[in-house]
């Protein structure tokens, strides 16, 4: 009787603890190991895509101050795609626990850049191409966005397919030229 008692009691609390210990597990996986809920490859995509955009955007206001009309016309269209994507990707990294931007990306290379005084740098920027830049910059994100629309992960296909139509949109604006689509 008191066997059955205290087995009927340890069946009681064993399911009572068990109902909360999924989501907890979940919790403490996520904050101590900092997995995400995308795979590696949506990963590396998040990393790529916002590296790219958060120097685009520094890179966009450089040559929006110094550069000639053609080098402020694009650098508006960029930095507008840009402004656009990063708050939905900064969502998406949310939604999927990824930390955005991601830990350990050098960030800032345009603005180091532009704060050097050396004139040796102050030349090579007289000299850069930002119209060129941009076009093969919005290239990389428009081939991340192709190969991330074809991902596991629904939510990351469909903020692909998104992003993948506003990225091409600017890419042929500024001067980009569309691949012709061979048929094998």
């Amino acid at each position: 009787m008191k066997f059955n008692t205290l087995l009927v009691a340890a069946i009681c609390a064993g399911s009572l603890m068990t109902s909360c210990v999924h989501d907890t597990a979940k919790e403490n996986q996520l904050k101590y190991t900092h997995t995400s809920l995308v795979d590696g490859d949506a990963f590396a995509y998040f990393q790529i895509i916002g590296e790219t955009a958060l120097d685009g955007v520094k890179y966009a206001e450089y040559a929006e101050k110094s550069g000639d009309a053609k080098s402020v016309e694009v650098a508006s269209k960029v930095k507008a795609f840009y402004t656009q994507l990063l708050p939905a990707l900064d969502s998406l990294a949310t939604a999927k626990q990824v930390d955005f931007p991601i830990k350990g990306i050098p960030q800032g290379h345009a603005a180091s850049d532009s704060t050097s005084t050396d004139s040796t740098a102050t030349a090579a920027h007289d000299h850069f191409d930002y119209v060129h830049h941009a076009q093969h910059e919005l290239a990389t994100i428009k081939d991340k966005l192709k190969r991330l629309s074809r991902n596991t992960d629904v939510d990351a296909q469909a903020f692909a397919k998104e992003q993948l139509e506003a990225v091409t949109e600017v890419y042929t604006q500024i001067g980009g030229k569309e691949e012709a689509h061979g048929h094998h």
